[in-house]
């Protein structure tokens, strides 16, 4: 007689073993259609698993974050289901869920197109609305991979034949389609209403590009018809602010096939690049870091020390000298800075140091990865490394969240969520020294009433991480900032401090980055404020436009008379109507844009618009410059 316990703390008792779909019907018929699965004692089931003794249950509709991940991986599986009904010659490989959607990946003899992708999502139209029940089968791993092979499906017996012998293997049929998958799965395809297949793409088998190139399908799923269209209207204004458009359009950067992932930065970008950087060193200092600057290029035995060569020899640039020695361009900054703390004795009166670097960074990353601004082999990040008693650990990484989520704060990101990552099966040290890093991390946000979301296992290796992820104006996640605790890197390099007692303690080590990657950092900027970047980060604040050549040298006065007041200014003298220089620099997004005609020169006044159209009227410089900074 199982005692079935739900979320709301009743129970229900049952005398017999009882499903999930049994238990949803038996509160109510409403929750019985809408169930998708259930959480018994919180493992994600199908609606058909049987609970055979007590258990905590909850049933999982569309409306629960769960529910949304499930029908976008029913939704995959519809899709693999369409496709083989359609093109029966075509080998299915994987379908994972993605953040808004999915993907599956096929072989097919040619490449799919606009038309077969429309064909696609109407038999999938089709499949659904005939409410087909999804099963759940168990199978022997042997037989399963023999199954597979003998339909023609060979990446698929590939997959399972990599799993151990002797393990038995799930299969999902759905009419006369039936896939592997761990599950679970909605309990039929009537239950996958809203879905929309997005585009197709290439990817190689198992991510290797010796292998051959696989045809990937994305598609997106949503609980209703509102949310897809909300969903596909971020679409459209993630489009209009593709920051390589506006990086372009605004004369920011742009990148040439010569110096793949590798930015040219023309004036006016730089200009933004050099004010986050001035911006931070502010911030910086005003915390008590000191800035320094480390070697670009480094001998390989400093990166075989920090456990680099070995974990991600891979994505470093290297070099061969003529005596043979082996240098890496440093894809990260931190041993640099170990090097840094090493050079003189340390005292526990020293301590904490926070080390500040602006450190430019060299990454291989493969060409399909590299993205614009926001995925680069050259970057700068704004690292720094603090080193600190273990008493001081946790205020340390207080000071290190409130000076995060302060800094994000001015740049408009209110909304920032907090990830906890905590020890991961293949990591190094202790378990007591582990429990002393997740226990500062977490003891510093719970202090701060700071709430956050844990993902046990994603930890570094060598230590447990906060990664801040900031949502823009229209409602995209961008992980940026990170704080890593480490005790690892300090034992490597066998740092230490002098204690009060005159002996030897190993500092502990804090990573952390704000904006992560400048570059990074900038694009997301662009796209976050469409272009139309806040005054005092703009990199051009106003423009002085003449109407005729008759103000010209007013024009230039007024220009060099903002110019020592500090403003971003230039001039536009050109012999065009005022029109259109008007239009121009709109277009431009450049935030103030002053006129003069005869009227101004004779009353030594300007007249100024603003962003947007609005016409401020006459004014004096004095009243323009209160103008502009009431507005930083």
């Amino acid at each position: 007689m199982p005692v079935i316990r739900l979320p709301d703390g009743s129970e229900r008792v049952f005398d017999a073993p009882v499903t999930v779909a049994e238990v949803a019907a038996s509160i109510g018929a409403g929750l019985a259609r809408a169930a998708l699965a259930g959480k018994v004692d919180g493992q994600l089931v199908d609606t058909s698993f049987r609970i055979e003794q007590d258990a905590h249950l909850a049933i999982v509709t569309d409306k629960d974050a769960d529910g949304l991940d499930l029908i976008r991986h029913s939704t995959a599986h519809l899709l693999a289901f369409a496709v083989k009904q359609l093109f029966p010659d075509a080998q299915v490989t994987i379908g994972p869920v993605i953040d808004d959607g999915f993907y599956y990946d096929f072989s097919y003899k040619r490449p799919f197109t606009p038309e077969d992708l429309a064909a696609i999502e109407k038999r999938m139209v089709e499949i659904a609305k005939k409410d087909l029940p999804v099963t759940r089968e168990e199978w022997d791993r042997d037989q399963a991979v023999e199954f597979f092979k003998s339909i023609g499906e060979h990446y698929k017996a590939e997959i399972i034949a990599s799993i151990p012998a002797g393990q038995t293997i799930s299969l999902y049929r759905e009419g006369d389609f039936i896939d592997l998958c761990r599950g679970p799965h909605v309990p039929s395809t009537g239950k996958l209403k809203v879905f929309k297949l997005m585009k197709l793409a290439g990817a190689y088998w198992r991510g290797n590009s010796k292998n051959e190139m696989l045809q990937r399908i994305y598609g997106t799923a949503w609980a209703n018809k509102d949310d897809l269209a909300a969903y596909l209207h971020r679409l459209e204004e993630a489009e209009k602010r593709d920051h390589r458009k506006l990086g372009q359009q605004l004369d920011l950067f742009h990148f040439q096939d010569n110096a793949p992932g590798a930015v040219f930065w023309h004036a006016k970008g730089w200009s933004l690049f050099q004010d986050l950087i001035n911006y931070m060193r502010r911030r910086q200092n005003e915390a008590g870091y000191e800035e320094v600057n480390t070697p670009d290029v480094m001998d390989r035995s400093l990166w075989e020390l920090s456990g680099h060569w070995m974990n991600y020899r891979d994505h470093m640039f290297t070099t061969q000298t003529e005596d043979e020695r082996v240098f890496a361009l440093k894809p990260m900054n931190c041993p640099g800075a170990v090097s840094m703390y090493a050079q003189g004795i340390k005292s526990y009166r020293d301590l904490p140091i926070r080390m500040a670097e602006f450190g430019k960074v060299h990454r291989y990353e493969p060409s399909g990865a590299l993205h614009g601004l926001l995925r680069v082999r050259h970057f700068t990040q704004d690292d720094a490394h603090i080193f600190c008693t273990e008493a001081q650990m946790e205020q340390e990484c207080k000071d290190v969240v409130a000076l995060i989520l302060d800094i994000y704060k001015d740049f408009g990101f209110e909304d920032v969520r907090i990830k906890l990552s905590t020890r991961p099966d293949n990591r190094i040290g202790s378990d007591e020294i582990w429990d002393k890093l997740e226990g500062a991390l977490s003891n510093a946000l719970d202090h701060m009433g700071m709430p956050y979301t844990l993902f046990p296992g994603e930890g570094a290796f060598y230590g447990p991480k906060l990664e801040f992820v900031l949502r823009d104006a229209i409602g995209r996640d961008w992980q940026c900032g990170t704080l890593q605790v480490d005790m690892n890197l300090p034992e490597r390099f066998d740092i230490h401090y002098i204690a009060e007692d005159n002996t030897r303690h190993r500092p502990v080590m804090l990573h952390r980055a704000l904006f992560g990657s400048l570059e990074r950092f900038v694009g997301i900027l662009i796209e976050h404020y469409a272009g139309n970047f806040p005054v005092w980060l703009a990199p051009v604040q106003a423009v002085v436009m003449n109407i005729t050549d008759a103000q010209a040298d007013y024009a230039r006065e007024v220009t060099q008379s903002l110019k020592k007041q500090g403003v971003r200014v230039v001039s536009d003298l050109r012999n065009e109507k005022i029109t259109y220089k008007i239009r121009e620099h709109s277009m431009q997004r450049v935030p103030y844009q002053i006129i003069v005609g005869d009227k101004e020169r004779q009353d030594g006044k300007v007249a100024v618009r603003k962003r947007g159209g609005e016409d401020l009227g006459q004014m004096d410089l004095d009243t323009f410059l209160t103008t502009l900074r009431d507005v930083d």
